[in-house]
């Protein structure tokens, strides 16, 4: 995940995603060709996208009858704008920041959740004696803003502290600068991404790198404030086509196999994203597909199903929760065409019968050494 500027901004960009899809009908690829599908990333290439990557590489896509090109994401990129103007076949997007599309005019449809739990932090220095939102009063807090900001503020407001007024926001660049420069008292940051660039940075006092033990962590999952992020989402009136309903388990099958084999296999799928061009490091990039890899697995219900809990809690945090300026993700309740389970269950069972394990119970999460500047 990236973040984008802040939420004024944010409901800017949507409006540009209300523009008319792609309307025509998916056709099959011609008697011994491949389908050529293009994907729409969040984000530059790293190991958040590595099943992606992975399915492309050991042809799980073209075991599909499917050519699929990635599209890196950037910071004025927004993925399911990309996917409702018809630029792309699929996308993976943030739900609440998806939904805020939907809500003003895409017709995109969640259908298949990959990552089925959230991995924002809000980190601060240990020393601080910041161990809950309700000791941010009065501090200085980092968010990206621009919609990602919400787990945030819902984790204040749940512990009585108003975002708008007990606390001074900063707008946080994509690193980790301010905090290790003490400009703020606690930064946002993903498990997989921001939070390993601080264990990644060298100690001035000490010349050694940063440990655990340096920070403090407050995890929205724990918390009840945690919102559903990595989606597959598709375009919602070519839903309707079944050669595109088609097309589309066949691209969840795919999918399925590239994040199995990247849960088996992680140091391979760092490999893979590193050589596709990613600039962060190999030890940075395996910590990523370890955390990465925690978010999705294990998968009791099977890897992409869209659980009905998760998913109102996403839509009540986006309904109510307010940001400074006294806005929501959303104004209203998405209708029932914006999530659906049938493409990813019909692809769970087809994968399950050509013997890939779609749950990954006995998944055990590595033991990464970052190096400085993750290299």
């Amino acid at each position: 995940m990236k973040r984008f500027r802040i939420f004024t901004v944010f409901s800017a960009l949507l409006l540009a995603a209300c523009g008319t899809a792609d309307q025509a009908k998916t056709t099959p690829a011609a008697s011994g060709s491949l389908t050529p599908i293009k994907l729409q990333l969040q984000w530059f290439f790293q190991a958040q996208f590595a099943g992606y990557i992975a399915a492309v590489d050991q042809g799980f896509y073209k075991e599909q009858g499917l050519d699929v090109q990635l599209l890196e994401g950037g910071v004025d990129i927004v993925p399911q704008t990309v996917l409702a103007q018809g630029k792309a076949d699929y996308a993976v997007a943030w739900v609440p920041k998806a939904l805020a599309s939907r809500e003003q005019g895409a017709g995109i449809t969640d259908v298949a959740q990959i990552f089925a739990r959230s991995g924002t932090y809000q980190v601060a220095w240990k020393s601080s004696g910041i161990t809950s939102p309700a000791q941010f009063k009065g501090k200085k807090i980092g968010n990206w803003g621009f919609g990602n900001e919400f787990e945030l503020f819902a984790g204040m407001t749940k512990a009585g502290v108003d975002p708008g007024k007990d606390v001074t926001l900063v707008q946080q660049q994509f690193d980790m600068q301010a905090l290790l420069k003490h400009e703020i008292d606690a930064a946002q940051a993903m498990s997989y991404n921001e939070y390993a660039q601080l264990l990644e940075a060298k100690n001035p006092a000490t010349g050694k790198l940063y440990t655990a033990d340096d920070f403090s962590i407050i995890d929205w999952k724990q918390n009840g404030s945690a919102m559903l992020q990595d989606a597959v989402w598709a375009n919602t009136s070519k839903l309707s086509d079944s050669a595109y309903q088609q097309q589309t388990v066949k691209f969840l099958i795919g999918t399925i196999k590239g994040w199995a084999f990247c849960r088996d296999n992680p140091e391979k799928c760092r490999d893979l994203v590193v050589a596709k061009g990613s600039k962060l490091g190999k030890s940075h990039q395996l910590w990523q597909m370890n955390e990465v890899n925690k978010l999705i697995w294990p998968s009791t219900g099977g890897i992409g199903v869209i659980d009905d809990a998760a998913w109102k809690q996403t839509v009540d945090i986006s309904l109510t929760t307010k940001n400074q300026t006294g806005d929501t993700v959303l104004k209203k309740a998405p209708d029932a065409t914006a999530y659906t389970n049938d493409y990813i269950n019909q692809a769970i069972t087809q994968a399950k019968a050509a013997g890939v394990d779609v749950n990954g119970a006995s998944f055990q999460p590595q033991t990464v050494t970052l190096e400085a500047g993750g290299a």
